[in-house]
């Protein structure tokens, strides 16, 4: 049988590379050869990971080496149409180039963000395949509001009390829908981009959509969309956190891989299940305001916790030097950890998060109870399912007239999930949800045997 050969494109964020990594390495085993295609400034954070055999890295140039910077509306419109314009142009020499050195792709895989690689590859008659990163449910949301459901769910953005019951989901809120669907954002073209996703895969006959999800998790919304395809494969998380045949796999990821340091000491020395995890991700910035309330918030909750705290751009810390001081003897404040491993560690009991989908799957597997804060885009989404459709966690509520979660509320939060009696239950579901994450991409588990079933069957015909 000839080798399968796959080209991954993926658009140069943490929360897309991560879980594209993690399906090379899962392609890999089924015998595959992957090429995997970024910006070099996204290759750059990956630098420190180890080679892989059957992998190859071919970075290019978007223009923006360096990165650029997200809160510059100008800046990021140059960058999304330079990655466009480099990055078909490059993608297009490199697909000739394989096929004349007789090594031809056998697919196209591409991430959310990316809808040219489609383009170029419907041109040079290569099957491609869309690898959707955040859950199934929001895959349909997007879906439904290009497919007559648009004006229903932006009618009552400003309503909090307004519901939206969608085929085969729970109902919804306003608070409970993408960022980009509310009246209050602003980007407007990342709404476009993935209306040209999906009219990508729509216009295909039955089109296959790989998800970064299991089928237990989202049962319904899996089929709630029938003319599309969508394969469970996940969760995308490095081997050594889930059945741990690959120790050295926590380490290949798409971060700067900066080992344990201090922190996983300072987690020895807790009791079990007795830490707060803190973190945002690698994007949202809390306001100044923010930052105070869960300073006091964490403070007064007395218990142990481990909070990231990265350093914007400009190099300024994001609370002031009192706190800190304060915060540094309570707890611990690093400017970075690899979170699959903090969240593996037995003293963890609790994850403050933005509910970034990575985070929330990491969470999941390691079977640690959440405490949802989710700041924009496919968050809000996720937090719902957390609370109320899996209920391994909560989400805090909003101050609407202040637009800030108090520390009062957080308090709250913490204790509902942590407390000895008032936890039991979400601590029960998240052990749960943990078992059936690392039963489906065990071998035969129904992520691992539906991302085989896919690469047997691809190319075989045209897509």
């Amino acid at each position: 049988m000839v080798q399968r050969h796959f080209l991954l494109v993926t658009f140069p964020a943490q929360g897309h590379i991560n879980p594209a990594l993690q399906l090379a390495k899962r392609l890999i085993r089924t015998g595959a050869h992957v090429t995997f295609i970024t910006s070099i400034s996204a290759h750059r954070r990956m630098s420190k990971s180890p080679t892989l055999d059957g992998l190859t890295f071919t970075p290019f140039s978007d223009g923006f080496d360096n990165g650029f910077n997200l809160e510059d509306d100008e800046e990021e419109q140059r960058f999304m149409s330079e990655f466009r314009r480099l990055g078909s142009k490059t993608l297009t020499d490199l697909l000739v180039s394989l096929a004349n050195e007789g090594r031809p792709v056998t697919c196209l895989i591409y991430t959310l963000l990316v809808p040219w690689a489609a383009a170029v590859a419907r041109n040079l008659q290569i099957p491609s395949v869309l690898f959707w990163i955040q859950p199934a449910t929001v895959l349909d949301i997007y879906y439904y509001y290009f497919n007559g459901y648009g004006d229903v769910i932006t009618r009552n953005g400003n309503d909090p009390s307004w519901f939206i019951e969608l085929p085969g989901l729970p109902l919804l809120t306003c608070r409970d829908l993408p960022s980009f669907f509310l009246p209050s954002n602003t980007n407007l073209s990342v709404l476009s981009l993935i209306q040209e996703l999906l009219e990508n895969v729509v216009g295909e006959a039955k089109p296959t959509v790989l998800v970064n999800t299991f089928d237990a998790l989202e049962v319904d919304a899996m089929k709630a969309v029938d003319k599309v395809n969508l394969i469970g494969i996940g969760p995308l998380i490095p081997s050594a956190f889930l059945d741990g045949k690959d120790p050295l796999d926590k380490s290949f990821r798409g971060d700067l891989f900066l080992g344990s340091g201090d922190y996983m000491e300072w987690l020895n020395s807790k009791p079990e299940s007795s830490v707060v995890y803190v973190s945002f991700g690698s994007m949202s910035v809390l306001s100044k305001r923010q930052m105070e309330e869960l300073t006091k918030g964490l403070l007064e909750s007395r218990r142990p916790f481990l909070w990231v705290i990265r350093k914007p751009q400009n190099g300024t810390e994001e609370t002031d030097s009192n706190d800190m001081e304060e915060l540094r003897r309570e707890g611990m404040i690093v400017p970075w950890c690899s979170q699959v491993e903090v969240l593996s560690h037995p003293s963890v009991g609790c994850f403050v998060t933005h509910c970034g989908w990575n985070s929330t799957l990491e969470s999941l597997v390691a079977g640690v109870p959440m405490v949802g804060f989710p700041q924009w885009t496919d968050q809000g989404t996720n937090a719902k399912l957390i609370e109320d459709v899996w209920k391994i966690g909560v989400r805090v509520r909003v101050n609407e007239e202040e637009g800030i979660v108090g520390s009062d509320e957080i308090k709250r939060c913490l204790e509902t999930v942590m407390g000895e009696e008032s936890g039991e239950g979400v601590r029960r579901n998240a052990k749960k949800w943990k078992d059936l994450g690392r039963e489906a991409v065990k071998e035969g588990g129904s992520s691992d045997r539906k991302l085989r079933e896919f690469v047997d069957e691809v190319g075989t015909e045209k897509s």
